[in-house]
């Protein structure tokens, strides 16, 4: 008897439910339809201008743009390195940096070099899903820290400790500082104290810094910088990207910073799983690192926070319940509260949203399978004039439903 063809279980992941809305809105578009999308986490500016005209220069140069070496051309791993003397004054040695194909090449490579099958890895719910995604398809056991408003959604070390307790020892945490859904920060003393938690307990953590450099500091201080987790121990991982605060989503480039122990698994992986990152992308690049491309930067920025302000200005209107505070990165996560009206769920709500006004925003369960089904995430990353726009339609719809 033949044997039946199979596909492995560990492969059988939650499809991202935003991308099921992404399809729906190019739809609705195709069909005429006025719609404004508040889904994806993707700046609507696109690359800094002396990237993409350092990109057209390369392809009118005719350079080969062969293979580069595993880790990044020593350029952009240079570049890197410096840029993390500009704003966080500390010194980190290109030997240290691996450019990967995005955050998500880094993610994988990192997870594969750090952790065996059947290791623990704790991550904070709500969060990302795709770490979680991750770290099963590798046979990593996910442990989730119940990490609520009373944390600002953020772990803490009664949350490891706890976790501990109930599942055993842990080998890795995985923090996102900003978040995503919530854009909620860990600050420098609670990342410091979860770095020395690590340490103590021979926990590798492994820090999402994509979000840095989009933070809003509070009213009268001084434009604050993320704190990052190299700074406080060298021992941990860290994984950052052009996609966010440079905008450059679809070049498909992001780095980490890879302690010593680690760097010859890191580079031979590497080499295996993807080559290299994408050689057009990794000269284009080195121009990201410009005064020119730093202050066009932070103009979005700017715009960012005059979106968000008028997302939280707007949170009565709305009448949506329990929010996040949004420390940083350009999301707005909440419990709909009492606005959920009739609706199932909050991926009800948001189908009926899209539908009926053209709005399209991502229901909590993506982040959160135990308590999502009642909060949403909006994204304030698509400009003020959409933002806002969005908003009187929402409220129209909530009164109408």
């Amino acid at each position: 008897m033949q044997r039946k063809l199979k596909v492995t279980d560990r492969a059988k992941v939650s499809a991202f439910e935003v991308m099921n809305i992404l399809d729906r809105v190019a739809q609705l578009r195709a069909a005429g339809r006025d719609v404004i999308s508040l889904c994806a986490g993707e700046p609507s500016d696109g690359a800094p201008s002396a990237v993409s005209q350092r990109a057209a220069q390369i392809h009118a140069n005719g350079l080969p743009l062969t293979y580069t070496p595993a880790l990044g051309i020593r350029e952009l791993r240079e570049a890197i390195a410096t840029h993390y003397k500009r704003w966080y004054d500390i010194e980190v040695s290109a030997d240290n940096v691996a450019v990967t194909t995005g955050s998500s090449g880094a993610f994988l490579l990192m997870f594969l070099s750090a952790f065996n099958a059947g290791d623990k890895v704790a991550l904070a719910r709500p969060g990302y899903p795709a770490y979680a995604n991750i770290l099963r398809t590798l046979g990593i056991e996910v442990i989730e820290l119940n990490a609520g408003p009373e944390s600002r959604y953020q772990p803490t070390v009664e949350l490891l400790e706890a976790a501990q307790l109930e599942h055993g020892e842990l080998d890795g945490l995985m923090l996102a500082s900003p978040a995503n859904p919530t854009g909620t920060m860990a600050s420098g003393e609670e990342l410091e104290a979860l770095t020395t938690w690590c340490k103590d307990q021979g926990v590798r953590l492994i820090s999402d810094e994509i979000y840095h450099g989009i933070d809003y500091p509070e009213e009268g201080t001084e434009t604050r910088r993320s704190v990052s987790a190299w700074e406080l121990d060298t021992d941990t991982v860290v994984i950052s990207s052009f996609s966010k605060y440079w905008g450059m989503t679809g070049w498909r480039l992001g780095w980490a910073l890879v302690p010593n122990d680690m760097l010859a698994t890191v580079d031979a992986l590497a080499g295996n799983v993807a080559l290299c990152a994408p050689a057009p992308a990794q000269y284009a690049a080195l121009a990201a690192f410009t005064d020119d491309a730093y202050l066009e930067a932070e103009v979005r920025v700017a715009e960012f926070a005059r979106t968000r302000a008028a997302v939280l200005n707007s949170i009565d209107r709305l009448g949506w319940g329990e929010y996040a505070p949004a420390d940083g990165a350009f999301y707005l996560y909440a419990d709909l509260g009492g606005k959920l009206g009739s609706h199932a769920n909050s991926a009800a709500y948001c189908a009926a949203l899209l539908e009926a006004e053209g709005v399209a925003i991502v229901p909590g369960n993506d982040f959160d399978h135990v308590k999502g089904d009642t909060h949403v995430r909006l994204s304030f990353a698509a400009g003020y004039e959409a933002v806002t726009e969005a908003i009187e339609r929402i409220v129209r719809f909530q009164g109408d439903a």
